[in-house]
């Protein structure tokens, strides 16, 4: 590789919550344990497929819920720091973790670690579906029509005159563990049925109301980046995503490396506008009514499906990010179009759904020109054998009921949950 990376700076995977069957962090051990860096990660026990991985140094078990008070995480990552015994870069693979580093970075950073120093407030207000809203208003960026009812009055008054189905969702990214009003993206398809299931939202209804934009008139696409100092590129990817789990509201599960060069530029002026440094994982969707890209999700940390995207140079985002933090150039170079990315636990049920849906992606090429997995890999075969023993029973189970409730017009997964 035309690289060299600083092996004496380990990298350190930060997730709060428990969502153990997550590739994105096994991508990024893989990602920088391949080039000899050491890898820690934080992880629910022992026995998740990040801590089974041969590339990975050590884990760090330790149980959370993801509602602790900002305190306790910090301290958690304070001994967590002493045990690594040396600065470490920080690679969050959620908002909690991403917002967690942003708003504490002084003692973070006295412990050692290194991590894009982004404005404060910052990725808190991105992952505010609200916050989001506001910030694409103010910067001209197409996004949704959306509604923020402070109470079931106003939800009375916008189900008069919405036009249905609408989308629901929880406003704030930091209240689906503690207090979620739904358990992901909802597509709703009645007046009645919102105000049915707005009964349960309290006094104070913590979700937005958004437009529905029909599957059948729209395409997925995904960006990820990563942002210097000064809010320029020094990595830029563009991809299709082909399908998700829940269907067209969930995780990707199927991807493809397509280039867009007007979606980069799009990107790339939003982040210039904002001021935003480091990782991106954009989700946005393409609305063939009136030919704009509507953004649905600005996650600021790195996607799960992150591994989708490498440059012909051998970079990806983790890399990019590991290398400028620790003061070595980011090697330029395009990406590899055409290449796919498959999730191999969810892909098959999302198969047979989108068969039935009749969605289709026209950008996505006829014939990928390589394919990356999620689990499997050749020289690190124990995560895959770790998800699958993990996943069979529960998984199974857990897609069924998601699959159900999806038919019915409820509740689904949304992709933000647990890195996209």
């Amino acid at each position: 590789m035309p690289f060299s990376v600083d092996r004496g700076v380990p990298g350190l995977i930060v997730k709060f919550g428990s969502y153990p069957l997550h590739h994105g962090g096994v991508g990024a051990i893989r990602s920088l344990g391949r080039l000899g860096v050491p890898m820690y990660a934080i992880t629910e026990d022992r026995y998740t497929p990040a801590a089974a991985s041969r590339h990975l140094t050590r884990a760090f078990p330790w149980p959370t819920t993801g509602a602790e008070e900002p305190e306790r995480l910090v301290d958690g990552m304070l001994r967590v720091a002493r045990r690594i015994g040396r600065p470490a870069v920080l690679i969050p693979t959620d908002e909690e973790a991403a917002v967690l580093i942003a708003e504490h970075q002084g003692p973070l950073s006295d412990a050692g670690f290194l991590f894009p120093r982004v404005e404060p407030e910052l990725p808190r207000r991105l992952a505010s579906k609200q916050g989001l809203h506001e910030l694409c208003v103010e910067h001209g960026i197409a996004s949704p029509a959306a509604a923020f009812p402070e109470s079931y009055g106003d939800i009375e008054e916008f189900a008069a005159s919405a036009v249905f189905p609408v989308v629901a969702k929880n406003r704030e990214a930091f209240t689906r563990r503690s207090r979620p009003a739904v358990n992901g993206t909802t597509r709703i398809e009645t007046s009645d049925g919102l105000l049915s299931l707005a009964r349960d939202w309290g006094v104070r209804p913590g979700v937005i109301l958004q437009e529905y934009l029909p599957r059948e008139q729209a395409e997925d696409w995904i960006v990820h980046a990563y942002f210097d100092a000064d809010s320029t590129p020094l990595a830029m990817f563009t991809g299709v995503k082909v399908r998700s789990w829940p269907p067209h509201a969930g995780m990707t599960a199927n991807a493809y490396v397509v280039d867009n060069p007007e979606l980069a530029d799009l990107a790339a002026r939003f982040i210039k506008q904002i001021g935003f440094t480091g990782v991106i994982d954009l989700d946005l969707r393409f609305d063939r009514r009136d030919g704009q890209y509507k953004l649905l999700d600005f996650n600021p940390r790195m996607g799960a499906q992150f591994r989708l995207f490498e440059s012909e140079s051998g970079i990806d985002v983790v890399r990019a990010m590991h290398l400028h933090l620790t003061g070595r150039p980011v090697p330029e170079g395009e990406q590899r179009a055409g290449h796919r990315y498959v999730v191999e636990n969810i892909d098959l049920p999302a198969l047979l759904a989108y068969r039935r849906s009749g969605y289709t992606t026209p950008h996505a090429p006829p014939r990928a020109s390589g394919t990356e997995l999620a689990w499997l890999a050749a020289d690190d075969m124990k995560p895959f054998f770790t998800m699958l023993a993990r996943f069979v029973r529960p998984g199974a189970k857990h897609l069924y009921q998601l699959w159900r409730t999806n038919r019915r017009g409820s509740t689904t997964s949304s992709h933000s949950t647990t890195g996209n």
